[in-house]
């Protein structure tokens, strides 16, 4: 996530009509503590049950524990894109991301 909010300025366009939900199994109260502390630009969402995470095929139950999965949803409700797992790691699935949100939100063209 640190990478997310170093890179927010481009890589989501400054928020530009984009929304950064961060789903975890966490509890609510240790979300908060954390994005707050580390100034996180993005909503966190607590999803103890997994059921969110199951939804979308990114939970574990043998595990209790969520993948690193994700999707960036189109203005009409549908996913665009889809990285199961996410490869945080790797400087091409940022890449990737950045085209991803720009097909469906692009940044506002530069002013001369």
């Amino acid at each position: 996530m640190e990478a997310y909010r170093d890179q927010y300025a481009t890589l989501f366009n400054n928020g530009r009509k984009v929304t950064v939900i961060g789903i975890s199994l966490d509890p609510d109260t240790a979300l908060f503590s954390w994005a707050r502390d580390a100034d996180f630009p993005m909503v966190f969402a607590s999803d103890p049950g997994g059921k969110v995470g199951s939804a979308y095929g990114a939970f574990d139950a043998a595990r209790n524990t969520d993948n690193r999965s994700l999707y960036v949803v189109g203005p009409d409700g549908r996913i665009v894109y889809k990285a199961q797992p996410f490869r945080q790691m790797a400087e091409d699935a940022y890449t990737e991301l950045a085209a991803a949100i720009d097909k469906v939100s692009p940044p506002p063209e530069a002013k001369p």
